[in-house]
């Protein structure tokens, strides 16, 4: 058991920024609110009936609801309102614990989103490792990693500043403005392994002008402590430029993979993390990597195409002859943010994803490539020299430090090599799905139902699960996510009247625009606050010691309508290609998707090796024609509409 105490409020531990645009907004927040429980209770029926597999499960089902609802769920209903009345937000700490850092499951595989995002096996959808996968380098910059790696210090360090001066342009919807609070953990903290939970640390101090602070680099598994502030400025291009490549000559030869333990199991980790600061060297380093601004990672592998960017931003290169010299070596997975770049100049993001979601990463990744992009960027003055070079951090390793790196090595290679990775582009993108009158997101979702369908019935299988996408509920202080239960009585009719030929075309896009109805009322109350999820698991924490759960929440539709068979999301730059994580249970599939490009869609399916996942691929750009034509035979409008191939698999 390791001896280090999470402290109480934790969180309230970082501080925010100072006065400015960037967090004005924060105290005319509402609060997140607890759902009318009828309410509740009425959508859990709704979303229950296409998932029972007949009429007597289903009655069954609602037996034990409406038992719940005349039962104890009145007296649980009063307890979550009194939390919310004593608290700024009722779901955060459960959230936190229950979401994120009480699963021991690899953060390799939970936190970091392929931004691309991806996992490397079932894990909790909400233990997933961010991943954005950036474009190229802008043209008219030279086109060496060194260079990539040195622009992208300086435009994070810029956006850092402008974070703590409170100069950062709030984010906000055409609702209003959004949560910013996770900001306070984007930067200068770091997750550390704990029993029986983790926590994140905070280097941040109240005041901070942004006008100090260092980044850990690794490269072949050596970590660097990197000063980009030196005599109160910040390094230009150029003098970055020299120290990173001062890094690549000083590490020419593989270093202990002590990153491959923080891709682990959490309980192995804690041990590890414990032996590995008792050594007074060891200690020191944890500090310089769990303080640094960010971590930069500089691969030596390359990304010929889409899907090895995806993986290699996921868990680097599989060594099946070496594992310990795979990607994770040269990854640092509690940190926050880590920037990577391969040796061939591609790069991207990886985000541990326990304090932040994934819309203020997008922000960070926007803002660091629009500047790198901007003209005079790198061509700021230099200045007359250099007085501090990056300097090694180098680890005491002991002879059971060198047993966990082989073991976790062996782990992180099975867990690696177990997943299987495909994207799929559609012919067609935004544009033209407006141009039908249709939510992208709608039509995106529904394409997906329609897929799975066509998969299980071809493979003679029955759904066993539900559909998750995730909304955003950052209108509301503190607000994260909620869930939208996208499995549905209409979308179910629509799906089915494709495939029979009996149905007529205009009937079709009836059962479609209903479908799409029922989805986009649901994606609303879900932003709202007003789910299913989160409130049923707020009415199972406010049990007390000894009392004992109601049969509603063990019910085989009940828990079978939240075992989400499609883990599903989706987010938009501009700057990503990569993007997704990965499957959530072990017979589903992750399904990240983008809807933001005119000219086509994308989606990332990741799932076991195991599963149909080239199948399923298939039927998804099946399913994406078929739905074209739809609305095309309808005689909408098809402005722009290409006769390229149908679908590209990447």
């Amino acid at each position: 058991m390791s001896t280090r105490l999470r402290p109480d409020k934790w969180k309230s531990l970082a501080p925010p920024p100072l006065p400015g645009p960037a967090f004005a907004a924060q105290s005319s927040l509402p609060r997140l609110p607890v759902p009318p429980l009828i309410d509740t209770i009425s959508r859990l029926k709704e979303a229950l009936r296409p998932i029972a597999t007949d009429d007597e499960e289903y009655s069954e089902a609602i037996r034990k609801i409406d038992s719940f609802a005349s039962g104890p769920a009145e007296e649980l209903q009063r307890r979550l309102q009194a939390r919310h009345a004593e608290t700024t937000h009722w779901l955060e700490d459960w959230w936190d614990d229950g979401g994120y850092l009480a699963y021991r499951d690899p953060v390799s595989n939970t936190s970091g989103i392929q931004w691309p995002v991806i996992t490397p096996r079932s894990f909790r959808s909400y233990v997933i490792p961010t991943i954005d996968g950036f474009d190229d380098h802008p043209a008219h910059l030279p086109q060496t990693p060194a260079h990539r790696a040195a622009s992208i210090v300086r435009a994070a360090m810029l956006f850092r500043q402008k974070l703590k001066l409170g100069q950062l342009e709030p984010e906000a919807t055409k609702e209003g403005p959004i949560c910013m609070d996770t900001y306070r953990w984007m930067f200068d903290c770091c997750r550390v392994p704990g029993q029986p939970a983790d926590w994140s640390v905070t280097y941040s101090n109240a005041g901070d002008r942004g006008d100090s602070g260092h980044v850990v680099v690794l490269r072949r598994g050596r970590a660097w402590k990197l000063e980009p502030w030196q005599e109160g400025s910040l390094l230009s291009v150029s003098e970055l430029l020299k120290q990173i490549e001062y890094i690549y000559a000083h590490t020419a030869e593989e270093y202990p993979a002590v990153g491959l333990l923080t891709a682990g199991d959490r309980d192995a980790w804690t041990k590890d993390y414990d032996a590995l600061a008792a050594h007074p060297q060891n200690k020191e380093v944890l500090h310089t990597i769990h303080s640094a601004a960010f971590v930069l990672c500089l691969d030596t592998e390359h990304a010929p195409d889409l899907v090895s960017h995806s993986r290699l931003l996921w868990h680097g290169a599989i060594s099946s002859s070496s594992p310990a010299e795979m990607g994770l070596r040269n990854r640092w997975m509690d940190k926050p943010v880590q920037f990577v770049v391969m040796d061939d100049g591609k790069a991207g993001l990886v985000g541990e994803h326990s304090v932040m979601d994934g819309t203020p990463t997008v922000n960070l990744c926007d803002h660091v490539l629009d500047t790198i992009a901007a003209p005079g960027f790198s061509e700021t003055e230099t200045m007359s020299s250099i007085s501090v070079h990056p300097s090694p951090l180098d680890w005491f390793i002991s002879p059971d430090t060198e047993i966990a790196i082989t073991r976790s090595a062996s782990a992180a290679h099975a867990l690696a090599s177990s997943q299987a990775l495909n994207i799929v582009r559609t012919r067609y993108g935004k544009r033209e799905i407006k141009a039908f009158g249709v939510s992208p997101d709608s039509w995106a979702q529904l394409l997906v139902q329609f897929a799975y369908a066509r998969l299980l019935r071809a493979r003679g299988e029955r759904r066993m699960g539900g559909t998750y996408e995730a909304a955003s509920t950052r209108r509301f202080f503190k607000g994260r996510t909620e869930a939208i239960r996208v499995v549905s009585t209409e979308a179910d009719a629509w799906v089915q009247a494709m495939d029979d030929p009996v149905v007529s075309m205009k009937v079709r896009r009836e059962l479609f625009a209903a479908a799409a109805g029922v989805h986009i009322m649901r994606a609303r109350m879900a932003g709202k606050g007003l789910g299913v999820d989160r409130h049923l698991l707020g009415l199972k924490k406010v049990l007390k010691e000894g009392e004992a759960m109601h049969e509603m929440f063990s019910d085989p539709v009940v828990t079978r309508s939240s075992y989400w068979v499609l883990s599903t999301s989706a987010v938009f730059s501009k700057h990503f290609g990569p993007y997704g994580w990965g499957e959530v249970v072990p017979d589903g599939f992750g399904v990240a998707y983008m809807t933001g490009f005119d000219d086509y869609l994308q989606f990332t399916i990741t799932s076991r090796t195991e599963m149909p996942n080239e199948q399923f691929c298939a039927e998804i750009e099946r399913a994406a024609e078929d739905l074209y034509k739809l609305h095309s035979t309808l005689g909408k409008e098809q402005q722009g509409f290409s006769t390229a191939p149908p679908n590209s698999r990447l």
